[in-house]
């Protein structure tokens, strides 16, 4: 059985950070986890912080 793949929402734009994918042209290689990301990284969309995600299914 597969670890389930954790993604989140951006609340203020609906970007959904993948770790599957990642954020190849900002540096975030695949295989990184939410949680590892830089502490000031923002949503590549609206540059939102990471306090306003949300995990989703």
């Amino acid at each position: 059985m597969s670890e389930k793949v954790v993604k989140y929402k951006c609340r203020p734009c609906g970007y959904v950070y993948d770790p599957q994918v990642g954020v190849p042209e900002y540096g975030i290689n695949p295989g990184i986890n939410f949680e590892d990301l830089p502490e000031d990284w923002t949503c590549p969309k609206c540059a939102a912080s990471r306090w306003m995600f949300e995990k989703t299914e």
